[in-house]
């Protein structure tokens, strides 16, 4: 339906700030003490307190059994079928035995069933985390410091046993860190991690994981690279050793592989139909499991397997801190918690329930801090095997408790049943699960149309990932983030702004063709805010948009002004007399001829003799804001036969401004002397309240610049400089016709 027009008419006071804030009685928000409410001690904030610290208290007592606990229970169950060979793989990635891949599923899944905020994320073994804890663990305890003296094998008990203590180390740290920043409400953090950033490090992470595996599908001993271009060496080391490849192991790699891959398709195609997905990686695991025993495959065609998985559970063991570990520590908390608060927003968006990221930032924190007491690796959650807690029919953190429970009952029983299983069906369930994440290499080409800027933060962390390892690659991801954030502010979007005709909005005139600049008011506004990394920029642009080179015309107005000096001292010792006058107080004309000079005049009516006293003259009362906008003697542009500006006043449109800084307060006052040397009155418009109190703290306004030449809006800055050219502020009340 289409709009009509009406015409209407408004009718209201200009507003300049001191105007508005006396008209809203504007004043300092009354200070509050939040450290006294924390030290306050009743039974209600005792209460509150634990609610929200242990948020299972709150929700498990109204908890719909009836409803909800049949589609916990599936969901559990099926999320534990996943999180069996998935733990068993995963602990491969992190450089461990397999069965702590399982202590990994256990004791961190059931302390976020405690604490956790979500209800739909799996928390546990993950790809990403797992390959990030195996590059600290094969590099601090490699192969070859574990080689026995008397031949050229490692020495397995000894690797494995030291591996486990730094990786229980890692987490205990990485726990620290996230419930410390958790309780600092630091949850913001994650916020400096955008989309792209995380999609482009877990593909990168993703192709690691899919190198660190090609070992166990081509039955390879490789040597241990750590550090910046580990990866290419891993290649390079495969390419060259390729020839001796184990093909049992291949087959075995590529016949699993196959069957995961058809029946992912296969679970695809039916799931309307199927009530669970078909559990293909435990089948597969059982079949490999069996073939492998009854056909001998380890010791027939030397395809390598799990071995001894020990029934039973770990006492828990003091954690050796080392300050070796404090970088990669941190370094896997944040992205931990970027994985798993980003997943949990998704589903809580969708289901219709608050996610609190400080809690988050607990419950992980303790998971992976108690996980490393009992000798655990880090951990996070699975996109996978969420994605199947959620469309299983789980509702709550009890899914979790479930599916940690059947991981328990492995642990203790069923573990050991698991010794045959060749490890290359291992490396085959990862690659295979790599899919999601591999398929975020077609973001290239979304945000090639997108956002270009947000594909160079893709590519760059990607490119930095998989060069310089998973560390310092976020590390620079980070910085290169940051840094384009400042690029960007510097190079913002600077317009002159025109009026929309019969309408009090002003647009860019260079985007609205019927936006018309308003004769004699320069109206200029930047689409970032002002700060010591784009002052200078912001001054430039202005006065390059403004069509007038300013400092050029100053220049050259105080050359004149000098060379009329000189001329005048000059005139005063050729005329001994006249100076004897003007010692007694009597005043002399005297006639300058300033047409023959340097100095010509664009006055055709004006006279071409000046006449000047020799008696200083009393200060004529200036208006407001007007002290300094005239030139000394009282020589203006068009009487020194410089061209005046094609405009009178120019308004600042700081909306934009969310605060200031000294470089900004400076350059504004600066701009302010700038332009009235030009015989420009300047007037800043759309500060909001903050951004006035920080101009006043930093001494903006002086007897120059006062906070009549600061108004409420544009409209309002516009009409007062149109009907007071080069006049000082003050409070009219117009009537706006729109």
């Amino acid at each position: 339906m289409e709009l009509r027009r009406r015409d209407y008419r408004v009718e209201r006071p200009l507003l300049n700030q001191e105007q508005l804030e006396e008209l809203g009685r504007w004043g300092p928000a009354p200070r509050t003490r939040p450290w006294r409410t924390s030290l306050q001690c009743s039974r209600a904030r005792a209460r509150a307190l634990l609610l929200q610290h242990l948020p299972v208290v709150a929700w498990l007592p109204r908890y719909p059994v009836r409803e909800w606990l049949l589609g916990d229970l599936l969901s559990g169950l099926s999320v534990a079928i996943m999180q069996l060979p998935q733990g068993l793989a995963y602990a491969l990635l992190a450089g461990l035995p397999p069965v702590f891949g399982l202590y990994s599923s256990f004791y961190p899944v059931f302390i976020y069933f405690l604490f956790g905020t979500s209800r739909h994320i799996s928390v546990g073994t993950f790809a990403v985390m797992s390959v990030m804890v195996g590059s600290v663990t094969e590099a601090l305890a490699p192969d070859e410091a574990f080689m026995q003296a008397g031949n050229s094998t490692v020495n397995v008990t000894a690797r494995d046993a030291e591996r486990v203590k730094l990786a229980s180390s890692l987490s205990v740290l990485v726990g620290l860190f996230q419930v410390g920043l958790g309780l600092v409400h630091f949850g913001f953090v994650v916020t400096y991690l955008s989309e792209p950033l995380v999609r482009g490090y877990t593909t990168a992470a993703a192709v690691q994981v899919f190198v660190s595996q090609l070992k166990y599908v081509f039955g390879l001993q490789l040597s241990s690279f750590s550090g910046p271009l580990s990866l290419i060496y891993t290649l390079l080391e495969v390419g060259w050793k390729l020839r001796q490849s184990v093909v049992g192991a291949v087959v075995t790699a590529a016949v699993a592989g196959l069957v995961l891959v058809a029946v992912k398709l296969l679970n695809d195609k039916l799931k309307r139909h199927l009530p669970l997905p078909i559990p293909g990686e435990l089948l597969t695991l059982i079949g490999a499991t069996a073939i492998s025993y009854g056909v001998g495959l380890q010791p027939r065609f030397g395809v390598d397997v799990v071995g001894s998985i020990p029934a039973g559970l770990l006492p828990p063991v003091a954690p050796s801190l080392a300050a070796r570990l404090v970088g990669n520590a941190f370094a896997i908390a944040v992205v931990g918690f970027a994985i798993a608060i980003s997943l949990g927003k998704i589903f809580a968006l969708k289901h219709g329930y608050q996610v609190d990221s400080n809690q988050e930032l607990v419950a992980l924190g303790l998971s992976n801090l108690v996980g490393g007491v009992f000798q655990c690796f880090p951990v996070s959650c699975s996109m996978s095997r969420s994605l199947v807690q959620e469309s299983a029919g789980g509702n709550t953190q009890v899914a979790g408790a479930v599916s940690s429970l059947f991981i328990l009952i492995i642990i203790l029983k069923l573990g050991e049943l698991f010794r045959d299983l060749p490890k290359a069906v291992l490396a085959a369930t990862i690659i295979v699960n790599l899919k999601g994440m591999l398929l975020q290499f077609r973001d290239v080409c979304a945000l090639w149309e997108a956002n270009r800027v947000d594909l160079l933060i893709w590519l760059v962390t990607f490119v930095a990932t998989i060069l310089l390892n998973l560390d310092l690659g976020l590390a620079v991801a980070v910085a290169f983030s940051l840094l384009l954030v400042v690029v960007r502010t510097q190079r913002p979007h600077y317009s002159v702004l025109g009026q929309i005709p019969d309408t009090d909005v002003y647009r860019d005139v260079a985007e609205y063709s019927e936006a018309r600049e308003v004769p004699g008011v320069k109206v200029f506004r930047s689409s970032a805010t002002v700060y010591f990394a784009n002052a200078d920029l912001y001054s430039d642009a202005l006065k390059q948009r403004c069509g007038v080179d300013v400092d050029q015309l100053i220049s050259r107005k105080k050359k004149l002004l000098r060379k009329q000096e000189l001329r005048l001292k000059r005139l005063q010792k050729e005329k001994p007399q006249q100076q004897a006058a003007a010692s007694t107080g009597t005043s002399v004309p005297i006639e300058v001829n300033i047409s023959d000079g340097a100095i010509k005049s664009h006055d055709a009516d004006g006279p071409k003799a000046q006449q000047v006293s020799m008696e200083p003259e009393p200060a004529e009362p200036a208006a407001s804001g007007q002290d300094d906008t005239q030139a000394p003697g009282g020589c203006t542009l068009k009487g020194l036969g410089l061209p005046p500006p094609a405009f009178h006043s120019l308004v600042l449109d700081l909306s934009a401004l969310s605060f200031v800084d000294t470089v900004c307060i400076k350059s504004l006052k600066n701009i302010f002397r700038d332009f009235r040397e030009i015989e420009v009155e300047v007037y800043v418009a759309g500060c909001q309240a903050p951004v006035v109190t920080q101009l006043e703290a930093g001494h903006f306004f002086d007897a120059s610049i006062s906070k009549q030449h600061l108004f409420a809006s544009v409209h309002d800055a516009v009409l007062f400089a149109r009907q007071h050219p080069r006049s000082g502020p003050a409070s009219p009340v117009l009537v706006t016709k729109l």
